[in-house]
């Protein structure tokens, strides 16, 4: 075999080409080919001073809105779930529980029938506003239905009403469960100013552009929100009009007013007419 000196090119020619990629020898008859392959460029250093030098790049930022909603998204996950859990609780309800309610219903009925008994009182005032102050708890379905034919379906709803006997005897019925009173001018304007939606194909719309009011109450002369005050405070020709095309109004619960007692205002509970008092409620929960 012959040493490593004596191994010479098959070509002479691939010595002095330095871009071959394969070069081809021979050992012993044998021929073979060697791979010469470049190997790549070392990769420039950077001199610390310039690395110094190099401006940082900007840092990925969230927009406060997106963080904010994003809080509050988990806040009412987090709420719904426990709201969830709490009524996985109570849907189970024991035997008794069953009794008690329909005592208490029973109870309820028999009150309803002793007040329809009394004698009617008077209103002192043309205009009255009632709100529900009480919910459907031990509550009868014939005090349901009056409730409803009030348009208070929701705790903490008000309407307006015009004092007449039947309207009297209603909250008679239901005195339990509402509070009313004669509201001035400046909380009717407040609270139709604040809390004020039209019913709109029976939608609920905010009342923010007069175009709807005089859309649906134009024919009647009344085009803008004074003329709905005006019509509510004096109970004027179009006040059934104006009431109707009036979504109930929906208050906020009060921080403090309220006792969650069914007793009458006059005896030191929550319930029953308030007269001029009603407005400091009113008040409170616009």
């Amino acid at each position: 075999m012959r040493r490593l000196d004596d191994i010479q090119p098959h070509n002479l020619q691939h010595k002095r080409r330095r871009d071959l990629r394969h070069v081809p020898w021979e050992v012993k008859g044998f021929k073979f080919v060697i791979s010469c392959r470049r190997s790549p460029p070392s990769e420039a250093t950077v001199s610390p001073s310039v690395m110094a030098e190099e401006v940082p790049k900007p840092l990925n930022y969230i927009p406060e809105v997106i963080l904010k909603k994003r809080k509050s998204s988990e806040a009412w996950a987090l709420r719904k779930k426990e709201q969830f859990q709490h009524k996985n609780f109570q849907s189970i309800k024991k035997p008794e529980d069953f009794i008690h309610e329909y005592r208490n219903k029973e109870v309820d009925l028999i009150r309803l029938k002793r007040r329809v008994k009394r004698k009617v009182p008077q209103a002192k005032s043309n205009l009255l506003i009632i709100i529900r102050i009480q919910g459907k708890k031990d509550m009868h379905p014939k005090t349901r239905k009056v409730l409803y034919s009030l348009g208070l379906r929701s705790i903490f709803s008000a309407v307006f009403v015009k004092s007449s006997e039947g309207i009297m005897a209603k909250l008679q019925r239901v005195e339990p469960y509402v509070t009313y009173g004669y509201p001035n001018l400046k909380s009717i304007k407040e609270l139709i100013y604040k809390k004020g939606h039209a019913r709109m194909d029976g939608r609920k719309v905010p009342l923010t552009d007069n175009n709807i009011i005089e859309q649906e109450l134009g024919k009647f002369g009344i085009v803008c929100i004074e003329d709905m005050v005006h019509q509510i405070y004096n109970v004027g020709p179009h006040f059934q009009e104006v009431v109707r095309f009036m979504w109930p109004f929906a208050l906020n619960k009060p921080a403090e007013g309220l006792k969650g007692s069914k007793t009458l205002y006059k005896e030191g509970g929550d319930t029953g007419n308030r007269e001029d008092l009603i407005n400091e409620l009113m008040d409170k929960m616009n």
